[in-house]
C-alpha cells in the first residue's frame, strides 16, 4: 500500500478513516461500521457514532508513542450502503414501544430481534471475508449488539479466542426489555458460542445481582471490577502489575471489546449510559501496550459512543466523544497491528 503524496502531519484532505484516501478493502484493519441502536434503553444517539468518529478521526496526529505509525499498514472504514441504517429507522418505532412498556410487548420485541439477526448476517459475512484475507475485521457502533456478527466470526476462526471486555457493564443478561440482541446481553451471546474462550472484564461496575451470580459460578469469566482496582491503587498498587494479571488471564488469541462507558465518563459524557468511575485513557493506553507486547489481537469492536455536542460552541457539530472514540480506535487498531508484529 503506497502513500506517496499522504503527509500524516498536514490536513485531513482524504475522506477515508484517519484522513486515509484509500480502498478500504485492501487495508490491514477493515471497520465495520453498523449504525444500529435499536436496543439502546436511556440515552440514544449512538447511530450517529461511525460517522461522528470518522468526522473527527482527520484530527488525530498519526505519529502514536504506542504503536508508531499504524496507518502505514491501512486502516480502512468499509462502505456498506445505508442497509442497516436504513433498517434501523424502520424497527424504531417498534423497539421503542417495548422500551417505553417495560418489555410488554414480545412480539414487537422479536420483530426487533429478527431484523437485528439480518444486521448481524450481514457483519459476520464481512468479517469471514476479512478474516480469510488474513486480515483484522473490526465493528464500529453503534450500541453494543452490534459486534454479534463480528464475535461469531472470530470465534468460529480462532476457537478458543479470549476476550477482553472493557466496559461500564458486564453485558450479561440472558435478555433485557425482552431483547434476545440487546446491548445489555451481547457477552451472554458472545459464551454461548462454540469456540468462545476465556471472557475477562475490565471497569465493571454497575451489574445485576443475576449478573454476579453467573460470574461466581463460570469459571470462563473473570472480572477486574472497577471497585477492586480502585481499592488496590488507593492502596499502593500499580497499574501496570493490575495490567499484567489481566493480560496473564487472557489465551493467546484475543478479541477487545470496548465500550466507551468502560472509561471515565469526562471522556464520554454523551454515552448512553455513562457510570461514574471507569479507566482513564492512559490506563487504556498502559492495558493496550502490555497486550500488544504478549497476545495476538484477532479483532476488535468499539461501541457506544454518541457525539455529542460541544458545549456553549456555535455551529459545532460533535463533542468530545468523537474525539475520544477516534483516537481509541486508533490505538486499537495500532494494538491489534503492534501485536502480530510481535506475536
Amino acid at each position: 500500500m503506497h502513500y506517496a503524496s499522504f503527509d500524516p502531519d498536514g490536513p485531513a484532505m482524504g475522506g477515508g478513516l484517519f484522513g486515509l484516501d484509500i480502498d478500504a478493502r485492501s487495508a490491514a484493519v477493515q471497520v465495520i461500521p453498523v449504525a444500529w441502536e435499536a436496543t439502546a434503553s436511556y440515552g440514544r444517539g449512538t447511530r450517529h457514532g461511525p460517522d461522528a468518529v470518522l468526522r473527527a478521526s482527520g484530527q488525530l496526529d498519526l505519529a502514536d508513542p504506542d504503536f508508531g505509525e499504524a496507518w502505514r499498514q491501512g486502516i480502512g472504514l468499509l462502505d456498506l450502503g445505508d442497509r442497516i441504517a436504513r433498517w434501523g429507522a424502520e424497527i424504531d418505532h417498534d423497539a421503542l414501544a417495548v422500551i417505553h412498556s417495560g418489555g410488554e410487548h414480545p412480539d414487537l420485541a422479536a420483530r426487533v430481534d429478527h431484523m437485528a439477526e439480518s444486521v448481524h448476517a450481514i457483519v459476520e459475512a464481512e468479517a469471514r471475508r476479512v478474516l480469510h484475507e488474513g486480515r483484522i475485521p473490526a465493528v464500529l457502533g453503534g450500541d453494543h449488539s452490534t459486534p454479534v456478527g463480528l464475535h461469531r466470526a472470530v470465534c468460529e476462526a480462532f476457537p478458543g479466542v479470549g476476550f477482553l471486555h472493557i466496559d461500564a457493564h458486564a453485558d450479561l443478561r440472558v435478555a433485557y426489555l425482552g431483547f434476545q440482541y440487546s446491548h445489555a446481553s451481547i457477552f451472554h451471546n458472545t459464551m454461548g458460542l462454540p469456540g468462545a474462550g476465556r471472557l475477562v472484564g475490565v471497569g465493571w461496575r454497575d451489574l445485576g445481582a443475576a449478573e454476579r451470580e453467573r460470574i461466581a459460578q463460570d469459571d470462563r469469566i473473570l472480572p477486574f471490577f472497577d471497585e477492586d482496582i480502585g481499592r488496590e491503587l488507593a492502596a499502593g498498587g500499580a497499574w501496570v502489575d493490575l495490567c499484567t494479571r489481566i493480560v496473564d488471564a487472557l489465551p493467546a488469541q484475543v478479541h477487545i471489546s470496548v465500550d466507551i462507558d468502560g472509561l471515565d465518563p469526562v471522556l464520554c459524557p454523551s454515552t448512553g449510559t455513562p457510570v461514574p468511575g471507569g479507566l482513564s485513557f492512559r490506563d487504556l493506553q498502559v492495558l493496550l501496550r502490555h497486550l500488544a507486547q504478549q497476545r495476538q489481537v484477532v479483532g476488535f469492536d468499539l461501541v457506544e459512543v454518541n457525539p455529542g455536542r460541544w458545549p456553549l460552541v456555535e455551529h459545532a457539530r460533535d463533542g468530545i466523544d468523537a474525539i475520544v472514540g477516534a483516537r481509541v480506535l486508533y490505538k486499537l487498531a495500532g494494538c491489534a497491528l503492534s501485536s502480530r508484529r510481535s506475536g
